[in-house]
């Protein structure tokens, strides 16, 4: 999509780029949405990829990732044997719905502050209990909890001006047993669900994470495994409204794949834990 709004380019912006944000302008990292559609009240863009911000950094405490990692990169990223649960992010790369090209542009940011139910890097930083550090046009930032940034279809708790500038995965939620369960219409469709469970070792507690079929991400914390008629009651008690609906499945179709795939993880994650 030819921007003919656009009369201006800010390349590289400063650190932090968000200081200099003003009215019409739009944050440019991999552009695979901003591209797509036509953008009528932008007026100039502010390169991000530019700045040269690190797409992975493995340390201590977790993983982090710079807003502007592409999906390839993030794939790319060595496996870590000591937290099993980053084995999550490859598999959240490969439910996007894209072509190698994307997957050269797209970001994880971008996916992220899309804030779409189907978002795949939605789905693992909030299984994983991710944090998003902010930064805004005066100059400070604050810390979000991944779960508690998308409000909803295309809806986040971003103010003007204000960027999202990394990802921590926490080291604690790395160590973790996972599973997931995805449902498309077709082999390479976008998400109808993507459901992720983990479980601490050593304990029966259970958090589930639901997405893609819902309009925001929604988790279920056990203290202890459930049981079948439990984990049940729990997923009835979700509110109507939260059920997404579109194309790829209407909200009960999505209500059921979800009852359905949250009883075999629970299945799952309740056995012993594996030598």
């Amino acid at each position: 999509m030819d921007l003919n709004t656009i009369a201006e380019v800010v390349r590289p912006p400063p650190e932090p780029p968000a200081t200099r944000w003003r009215d019409g302008d739009a944050w440019l990292a991999g552009g695979t949405w901003l591209f797509s559609v036509p953008q009528p009240g932008l007026r100039r863009l502010v390169d991000l990829t530019a700045l040269g911000w690190d797409a992975v950094t493995v340390a201590e405490d977790g993983v982090h990732i710079g807003a502007t990692c592409t999906i390839r990169e993030l794939y790319e990223t060595a496996p870590q044997a000591h937290w099993p649960a980053f084995a999550l992010a490859r598999t959240s790369c490969e439910a996007f719905l894209s072509s190698f090209k994307v997957w050269n542009a797209a970001t994880v940011g971008g996916n992220i502050c899309l804030s779409l139910p189907a978002g795949p890097m939605i789905t693992l930083s909030v299984a994983l209990g991710a944090t998003y550090t902010l930064c805004a046009p005066d100059g400070t930032e604050r810390t979000v909890a991944a779960a508690d940034f998308v409000t909803g279809d295309n809806r986040n708790i971003l103010t003007p001006g204000e960027l999202l500038r990394s990802i921590h995965l926490p080291a604690e939620a790395l160590r973790k047993r996972h599973t997931h369960r995805r449902f498309s219409l077709t082999r390479l469709g976008r998400s109808t669900v993507f459901l992720a469970a983990t479980r601490t070792p050593a304990t029966t507690d259970l958090l589930l994470t639901i997405t893609a079929g819902t309009t925001r991400p929604m988790r279920l914390a056990f203290d202890s495994m459930p049981d079948a008629a439990t984990l049940r009651d729990r997923l009835d008690d979700l509110p109507g409204d939260v059920w997404f609906e579109d194309p790829n499945g209407t909200a009960d179709h999505r209500r059921h794949l979800t009852r359905y795939f949250a009883e075999q993880m629970r299945v799952e994650l309740a056995e012993e834990d594996r030598p």
